[in-house]
This record gives C-alpha cells, structure tokens and sequence, in this order.
C-alpha cells in the first residue's frame, strides 16, 4: 500500500499539440460534422449573414451551423450554455475555432435561419441515402407533444384578450392625440417634430392581438362546424319522421329529444304493422306463418327505443339547469406568449405545446417531419405519407437503389379513419383499435388470403391486420418508430422560438442532427 497520495500539481506547465486534429480522436462526431458542413450547400445560410458593411466582420455561417448541430447532438439548445461550453469544453473549442461567439449570436442565427433547415434536412437524408441508410421497405408514422417556450397559465379566453385590445386601442389613441398637441406646438421647429405613433409595437402587444385573433378564428371554425353538425342532425331528424331508417348514434344537441321520440314512433308503427297483419290474417280465416309477434310492452326494439328517449329527457333537463353561480372557464383558449400553440393532452397530463409528427425508416432514420396544432394525428396521415414518397422518390432518383422504394406504411389506431384507409397513396397498415384487442384478434380470429370481395375499408383493414403476414408487419411498427421518437426528444423535448414556422425549422434541425448522428455511427462501425 502507497505511503501518500498523488500529488496535486495545478501549477504544471503543459505542451499542449499545437494541431488542433490531435486534441480530439479522429473518430469523433465533430470532425465527421465538420467534414459534412464542406460538402453541404450552404448558400441559404449565407445568404441570410449581412457582409460588406462598417465593423468586424461576422462568424461563418458553417462555423455557427456546425456549432447548433453539434449542441442539439448532445441535447444542449441554450445559446448562453453553448457559449459558456465554447469556452470550457474541447470539442466546442474546435468547432469555434477558440473564436467563441456570443450567444446574442447564435440565437439570432438560429432564428434567422429556420426556412433553411428544411433544406439540410433534404440534404442530410440524401447523404444517408448514398451512405446505404434508409430502408423504405416499412415506414412507421408517429406524432409526439413537444411543449412549446410559452407557459400553460397565459392561456386567455375570448372576452379577456377583447378588453385587453380594445384598452391598447383606447391608449394608443390617446398617446396620438397627446402626442399630436405636443407636434403642434412645436410646428415651427421641424427638429423637434415627433412622429405619431398609430399603435403600440410592443412585442406583447403584438403577441396579444395574435391570440385574440386565433381565438376568433378559433371560434369561426366552431361556428362553422356546429352549423354542419346542426344541418347534419335536421337531415337526420327529417329521415327519421318520415319513417326511413337512420344508422349511428343519434348525436347530442337541441334536435336529440325529437329525433329519439321520432324513432321511437317509427318502431311502434312497424311492430303494430306486424301485429294488425296477422289479426287480419286470423279474422280473414287463414293460419299465419311463423310465432306470432311479442305484444308491443315487450318487444326489444321498443324497449331500447324508450330507454333512448328517457336518456334524451335527462339529457335536456340537465342542460336546463340553473347554471352555477362559480365562473366558467373559457373553453377556447390562445396563449399570449406563443399564440400559435396549443393546450395538447397527454399521459402525463397537460401542455403547451405542438404535434410533431416523424416518419421512420426501418433502420431509424428520420424521412420527414412535420408540426401541427390539432392534438388528434387523423389529419397528419396523408401529408406525412405524401413527404415519405416524395423522400423515397427523391433518395430512388439518385441512388437507384432498391431499399429507396416505399413499400408499407404503419400507423397506429390514432390515425384510423375511412378517409385514411381508403385515400390514395402507398399500402399501409392502421390498427383499428388498441394494441391489446389487435394482438387478442389476431390469436382468436385469424385469416388467410386475401380480404372478402365487398368488404368496406375497415374490414378490409381487419382481414389484413389478422393475417400472418400482416400481424408479422404490423409488430414492426412500434420497433421502428418509438425509439426514434424517444431519441429525438432527448435532442428536443422543448422549443426555443415561438410561432409555427419556428418550430418547424427547429424539428428540421434536430432532426437533421438525429439523422448525422445515425449516419456517424452507421460509418465509423
């Protein structure tokens, strides 16, 4: 056993290489960045960067580029922790150059360039391309909540950002007409003149129209909606009193208690039709087929019809009630820090946020990507089905490779819908149901061959999912694109800017740094 400790020489002179090649391996992720930013076409960058004028001159755009990729690549997207670390860490060190930028810098290089990371993207999935990466063969589309920069509590309804524009207004025209006697005052000095200001051009000001105006667009479309629902249910109601069958529940609203009623009408009429048909069949002498009809009381049909009218009853009367005297908080809702995102559900309760939706390659690469403001993914299907071709066409085109051809999409029960099943596009995979009663139908319902002649889109879809090659591809689904997600939300599980367009081009960056991490590994093994 050692008689002492090391010793702690913090005052030891070093020789540091003077190549800076020789202060990281040579396998390391950042000289496979720097030497992928040289192949890059990078004039959408420049472009953005303003040369030629009085002062120092500005930082690379492919030293600012690479530095962001790298960051997101370990899951930093603060710009003054990315400063601080270019300044303490040796790989940061190397990508700046020992020319550490200020993060004033960054972050303004970041927003300025968010239309162009949609360009890398494309660019970065070809290199996967001619690197031997993206299978196409199955594709699993997903959609993950990533909360946005804006608080849960700035969400204001209607009436509150109403007041609040109609007192910037009042206050603007105040400050113009002030500002207006004081201009006249001084009409005989034009230095001293001062501009009218029409409205405030403060950054929340600005921000609270934005969310007053959502809210009413938000408001239009319920409106509008509502007016289909309402012309939906008359048609209904109009069908059901003139004695024609109508399939499907009969939907909540004013037009549910007579449309109940309707129906009920149109079963006693039919069973009693029954009944006085063979009393005449009886009293003309003759002996009637089968078992004669239940008395009307008892008959199923009726039974389940009058069950339909009390819960309508109690629906109304419910509805009628003396609203409580406690204030009800607004249904429709827009945030005033980042109007544009929306309250989005999940597990683990309540965001604010966006749906990013990611397609996936079998070998986890990322082929597109997209963001919505609608918690339900329904929507989302065809679009990001469309970009996975357009991805496939594209990597095809320039390869010529095999695996560069579409083959299946997979989807989960969130994307179910007649529409999506039967829209046009390549074949796909869409559990009908949950992952339990998919895997329970196939071990007690399977099938062969093809689907039934006549079958609908869901049927069709259920023969598909119980057979075994289908059940084979659909298993895939969660392998391919789970881990993807989980992945990417280690490099971005937040937004840094505000607005939809912003957070598009800061999914394409993250996942541009998913794809170059998948591509450094995939060529370094």
């Amino acid at each position: 056993m050692a008689k002492g400790y090391r010793p702690v020489l913090r005052d030891q002179v070093f020789l540091l290489p003077p190549n800076m090649r020789e202060w990281l391996p040579a396998d390391h992720l950042v000289w496979f960045l720097l030497e992928t930013i040289e192949m890059l076409d990078t004039h959408e960058f420049d472009r953005r960067r303003r040369r030629g004028g009085v002062g120092a001159a500005g930082y690379d755009p492919r030293m600012l580029l690479g530095l962001l990729i790298y960051a997101y690549c370990r899951g930093i997207r603060s710009s003054r922790q990315i400063e601080r670390l270019c300044s303490t860490d040796v790989a940061f060190r190397v990508l700046c150059a020992q020319d550490v930028p200020d993060h004033c810098t960054i972050a303004r290089f970041r927003a300025e360039c968010q239309d162009a990371f949609t360009g890398l993207f494309t660019q970065v999935l070809m290199i996967a391309g001619h690197a031997g990466l993206g299978h196409f063969g199955t594709v699993a589309i997903d959609g993950t909540k990533i909360a946005a920069n804006a608080s849960i509590d700035a969400n204001r309804g209607h009436e509150w950002l109403s007041e609040q524009v109609t007192r910037m207004v009042a206050e603007a025209e105040q400050t113009d007409a002030t500002e207006n006697i004081r201009a006249a005052q001084r009409a005989h000095d034009d230095d001293d003149r001062v501009p009218a200001r029409l409205m405030d051009q403060s950054s929340r000001a600005r921000r609270i129209r934005q969310a007053a105006d959502e809210v009413a667009a938000q408001l239009k479309r319920q409106r509008i909606n509502e007016d289909e629902r309402d012309a939906a249910a008359r048609a209904r109601l109009a069908k059901s009193r003139a004695g024609e069958p109508v399939v499907g529940r009969i939907p909540d609203g004013p037009h549910r208690l007579a449309e109940a009623r309707a129906h009920l009408a149109r079963e006693i009429a039919t069973h009693q039709s029954k009944l006085e048909r063979r009393a005449a069949l009886i009293a003309a002498g003759k002996k009637p087929m089968g078992a004669p009809p239940v008395p009307l009381e008892q008959h199923s049909r009726i039974i389940r019809a009058r069950r339909v009218v009390e819960a309508a009853l109690a629906a109304e009367r419910t509805a009628s009630a003396t609203k409580p005297a406690t204030p009800v908080l607004p249904k429709t809702v827009a945030n005033t820090t980042d109007p544009q995102s929306r309250l989005m559900p999940t597990r683990r309760g309540f965001l604010q946020g966006y749906n990013a939706q990611l397609a996936v390659t079998s070998d986890q690469i990322i082929a597109a990507v997209q963001i919505g403001q609608s918690p339900n993914d329904i929507a989302s299907l065809v679009p990001m089905m469309e970009a996975s071709v357009r991805a496939a066409a594209m990597l095809h085109t320039d390869t010529g490779r095999p695996e560069h051809i579409i083959g299946v999409v997979l989807a989960d029960a969130g994307y179910c819908s007649d529409s999506n099943l039967s829209a046009p596009g390549p074949e796909r995979l869409i559990a009908l149901n949950k992952t339990r009663d998919h895997a329970k139908a196939v071990i007690e319902q399977p099938v062969t061959g093809p689907p039934p002649e006549g079958a609908s889109p869901r049927q069709a879809m259920s023969h598909r999912l119980r057979t075994p090659e289908g059940s084979r591809l659909y298993k895939r689904r969660g392998a391919t694109v789970e881990p993807g997600i989980g992945n990417l939300k280690k490099v971005l599980d937040r937004f840094s800017g505000r607005g939809l367009n912003s957070a598009l081009g800061e999914l394409n960056l993250a996942a541009s740094a998913f794809n170059l991490m998948k591509i450094h590994r995939a060529t370094a093994s």
